[in-house]
């Protein structure tokens, strides 16, 4: 199940992040933008309203996992509560630079992960293809 971006404040999308909680360890599930903050949500995380947002093709991002610092594309108003994460099962795999918000989580035990830039815009230009390429894997060793 790819769970996709979309505007507005994700905490009011409550049937959605109800059919994802049931989703959850049943099938694979990746999210973009809005699609990582209702994946937390789901999971019992809290988002918040950011003061500005984050706009425009210049975002950047470490990724954890690979020690990589790569440039995104964003356009979102909402974050999720990196503390909130602690009883999830979620883990934080990347972040962004300029203010140490989630970018990118995994669970520690089902297939699910999802980042809060937009991959598809490519803004390096191919800089964050590599999600794509994740998630089809995670579907192979399904």
């Amino acid at each position: 199940v790819f769970i996709s971006n979309g505007p507005g404040d994700p905490a009011r999308v409550t049937q959605t992040i109800q059919t994802i909680s049931n989703l959850v360890g049943q099938v694979p599930v990746a999210g973009i933008c809005l699609g990582l903050q209702l994946t937390s949500l789901a999971m019992g995380a809290k988002t918040f309203k950011l003061k500005f947002g984050h706009r425009g093709a210049n975002q950047p991002v470490k990724d954890f996992e690979n020690e990589r610092v790569f440039i995104s594309t964003q356009n979102h108003g909402f974050a999720v509560d990196d503390k909130s994460l602690k009883e999830t099962g979620l883990e934080i795999t990347q972040k962004n630079l300029n203010d140490g918000t989630v970018e990118g989580i995994q669970h520690k035990e089902s297939s699910l992960f999802a980042v809060q830039y937009h991959p598809e815009a490519g803004p390096g230009p191919h800089d964050t293809y590599f999600f794509f390429d994740r998630f089809i894997q995670m579907l192979e060793h399904r």
